[in-house]
């Protein structure tokens, strides 16, 4: 299974460890969210005190990032993984909108729209250590934005 590389701070710092690779996800996460505002505001989903609350806790959010950046010395920009072929994690900085088609489709923009349309996964997954398969569990995945 080929490794996916972890975000390092721009400095290499040791110091890090995981919090590049947890920041990592926590901004995908937030900009999934950020999309999921962006289309609710435009389909007249979301009341104004909605949105301003959910504006709010996305600005406080990417604060707390920018600030944990700092302080484990990670250039925000190495939070963009790189994923070759497939292409980066994260869309340049004004580089996508919800429901716009980009040049370069990224995995957030991938995962907005299976959100934003619906998708099942079903499968198997066998977590172990030391080449012993300790946990086996049998998914299904329900992903979307609607309410089910």
């Amino acid at each position: 299974m080929p490794e996916l590389p972890i975000p390092a701070s721009s400095k290499g710092s040791k110091e890090a460890g995981l919090a590049p690779l947890l920041l990592t996800v926590v901004e995908l996460v937030r900009q999934l969210m950020e999309a999921q505002v962006i289309r609710r505001m435009e389909a007249g989903l979301l009341s104004e005190q909605e949105l301003e609350r959910s504006a709010e806790s996305l600005r406080q959010l990417e604060a707390q990032i920018i600030n944990l950046c700092d302080v484990f010395d990670i250039d925000l920009a190495d939070l963009n993984i790189d994923l070759g072929e497939v292409g980066t994690l994260l869309p340049k900085p004004g580089s996508y909108y919800p429901g716009e088609t980009s040049s370069h489709p990224s995995i957030l923009e991938l995962l907005d729209r299976l959100l934003n349309t619906g998708v099942v996964l079903q499968g198997t997954v066998d977590l172990g250590l030391a080449e012993l398969n300790l946990i086996h569990a049998r998914l299904q995945l329900v992903l979307t934005a609607k309410p089910l």
